[in-house]
């Protein structure tokens, strides 16, 4: 039988062993550290002092104050997202509570969390993406060069912004209009590059770059000391662009991969393909592409066939 042990005591223990023996990050600490203050308030408000006084009841009441929200107190409900979060940090306290011997039950382990809201990617129109690539090259100077030849390229191949950047020259392969990119965990994978994006590319590299090198440098974008470009200035490229273009959207580098999809499918590109362009180690997760082209559909079916109504 467990014996007694206080709350304050038990959170600070489960604490340090997130830190000292599964090393999570600072930022990871924080989040958890957060999420169980408010837990350890929600039991104190209740004269819950000693963890052996918890029951599956009072986690499951927790839930609901998460969501419901206390009015009163000026407490905002939370989003299901944000209450998911902070019932895994209280469901992992408790886990670790019963296996350190705390307590004699984990009495949080059958308190689900909600399920979060699938949300759908944002993606832009094909003529909002295309205004935003000719408003990026606006100029024959190499950086308005180079800004054309980022976003052609992240447009064109889906890719994300770090597989983007990390490009070197020898990547692009002009013959087979292909290129390689590494995404997540260093896999590799060749994605075909469309004929607008190769030529400017190709007007980069012989008009653009040579004017922003300065050393012996593999890198295929290069900032101003001729450097490889940043993640955060091309992401500034994109802004930009969309600012001359007009686009009023919140605009960034997902969003052009999220177009890039929604542009396929909606083309008629089978789901696996798109994965394996996007670089996804599970169809599962480019499917949820899926859901704006079946909402295009519905609305295709409903104006234009004479027995949708």
């Amino acid at each position: 039988m467990a014996g007694r042990s206080g709350v304050d005591d038990a959170v600070a223990a489960y604490l340090d062993h997130l830190t000292v023996e599964r090393g999570a990050a600072v930022n990871t600490i924080s989040s958890y550290r957060r999420d169980l203050r408010r837990y350890q308030e929600f039991l104190a408000g209740r004269g819950v002092t000693d963890l052996a006084d918890v029951r599956e009841d009072t986690v499951r009441e927790f839930l609901v104050a998460l969501r419901r929200g206390d009015p009163a107190a000026e407490v905002a409900p939370l989003a299901d997202s944000s209450v998911a979060r902070t019932l895994i940090a209280a469901r992992g306290f408790h886990k670790f509570a019963a296996a350190e011997g705390l307590v004699s039950d984990d009495v949080a382990h059958a308190v689900r969390p909600p399920k979060a809201p699938r949300r759908l990617p944002k993606s832009l129109p094909v003529d909002d993406v295309l205004a935003i690539l000719d408003a990026a090259g606006t100029s024959d100077g190499p950086r308005a060069l180079r800004d054309r030849a980022l976003l052609e390229l992240l447009y064109s191949c889906g890719a994300r912004i770090s597989e983007v950047t990390s490009l070197d020259v020898d990547d692009i392969d002009v013959e087979h209009r292909a290129v390689v990119l590494r995404g997540k965990g260093g896999k590799e994978r060749i994605v075909p590059v469309g004929r607008p994006a190769l030529a400017a590319v190709d007007a980069y590299l012989v008009r653009g770059r040579p004017a922003l090198v300065k050393k012996g440098t593999p890198a295929l974008f290069l900032n101003i000391r001729g450097g490889r470009l940043s993640r955060q200035s091309a992401w500034q490229v994109l802004v930009d662009a969309a600012d001359r273009a007009g686009i009023t959207k919140d605009v960034s580098p997902h969003t052009l991969r999220h177009s890039f999809a929604t542009h396929l499918l909606d083309g008629g590109a089978d789901v696996r393909v798109v994965q394996e362009l996007l670089g996804h180690s599970s169809v599962t997760t480019t499917q949820v592409y899926t859901l704006v082209t079946v909402t295009t559909m519905r609305e295709v079916y409903a104006t234009a066939h004479p027995r949708a109504r």
